[in-house]
């Protein structure tokens, strides 16, 4: 056991991939410079832990016993992990743990599964857990299915512990097999532009995508095909069920369908250094989020409609579960403070809101700093 450890988790950005994890599908996602650093200490006592958020203000304190989800709030993610290590059966006494960091709230750039992971990092090295990296990303996720109530897939935990610097990283959410693929982007760089719009619909909403994606499944299974999930449906397969699904569920699963292939074709336009059809191919996600899978919003949409009037902007989406947070576009390096102002003053023309631009590196995943 070490009585004091420091840990780091990044947040992520996914190039393209959108809503196709929890569909066993691809993603192409990437850790980022922006942080979440924990210090945690063991205090000395059975049960007492005591949690301090340096960007809330605020603390919090729970008997590792008998504790409960609260209402809302940041202490249950924490929690959340807590839960999911008991269920292990590893040992936990006291301890104390203060976080900070700079991930954006609810701008898509998963500040919630950096907490966790960086949390649980801690923990894994402070008592001598013994955790390996993708154990630790399927704890995370859990905790967030069974504490939070959010039944997402398992993306950002796994990109967040695995990330590695100017490198993206196809996953096959089905075999958690990986692999990296350089970032290079030529005279072009990846601009997120932040709404600042949450919108209290992301939760809820997201657990009824999945939940329209999963009756597609046992609708296609029923019917004759072999499937378990919407990853093992071809192209042509959903176009030929649309008689045989809802309208609104043939919508769910022809995004998540024509995303995966998407996906692949990103990594091919990668290794041949075509940018351009990366960008073009970001646009079209990009509709589809819209049209099919409805999870975005007008804030977000305009964004991305704006950045098509530029001809020194190859690609832009939203990013993340939706319904707010950033757009991530391809930006020209030597304009992109340009397409900054340009959007800012459009957006708060528009909606009398404010933006905010992060410039972000393709960075390290999780650490232990001491």
């Amino acid at each position: 056991m070490q009585q004091i450890v420091r840990t780091q988790a990044p947040g992520r950005i996914n190039i393209i991939g959108e809503h196709t994890d929890y569909n066993d599908g691809f993603v192409l996602p990437a850790a980022i410079d922006l942080t979440i650093t924990q210090t945690l200490k063991v205090n000395g006592s059975d049960y007492t832990v005591n949690l301090i958020s340096k960007n809330f203000g605020a603390s919090f304190q729970f008997d590792l016993r008998d504790f409960k989800k609260v209402p809302s709030g940041w202490q249950n993610y924490l929690m959340g992990v807590v839960s999911e290590v008991q269920k292990k059966r590893k040992k936990l006494t006291g301890f104390d743990c203060e976080f900070g960091g700079n991930i954006p709230i609810g701008g898509g750039v998963s500040s919630s599964s950096a907490l966790q992971v960086s949390f649980l990092y801690a923990l894994n090295k402070a008592f001598d857990l013994n955790f390996s990296k993708i154990e630790m990303a399927k704890i995370t996720q859990q905790a967030d299915h069974n504490f939070i109530g959010m039944m997402g897939g398992i993306m950002d935990q796994f990109s967040i512990l695995h990330g590695k610097k100017n490198q993206v990283m196809l996953l096959d959410c089905r075999s958690l097999e990986y692999q990296y693929f350089p970032l290079e982007l030529g005279s072009y760089q990846i601009l997120l532009l932040n709404t600042n719009v949450s919108h209290s619909l992301a939760d809820s909403e997201y657990n009824t995508r999945r939940a329209e994606c999963e009756s597609g499944v046992e609708i296609l299974q029923k019917s004759g095909l072999g499937i378990s999930k919407l990853r093992d449906v071809s192209p042509k397969q959903i176009v030929a069920a649309k008689d045989i699904l809802p309208a609104n569920v043939y919508d769910r699963c022809t995004h998540v369908v024509q995303e995966n292939q998407r996906t692949l074709e990103a990594t091919k336009a990668l290794n041949n250094g075509n940018i351009k059809r990366l960008g073009e191919l970001m646009y079209v996600s990009h509709a589809s989020l819209t049209d099919l899978y409805k999870v975005s919003c007008s804030e977000l949409d305009f964004l991305v409609d704006q950045s098509k009037t530029q001809d020194y902007v190859l690609g832009s989406r939203m990013m993340g579960g939706g319904f707010g947070g950033c757009t991530i576009s391809i930006v020209e390096k030597s304009r992109v403070n340009e397409f900054i102002d340009f959007s800012a003053k459009a957006y708060q023309e528009k909606f009398g809101k404010d933006l905010t631009p992060l410039q972000v590196k393709i960075g390290e995943g999780a650490k232990v700093l001491s």
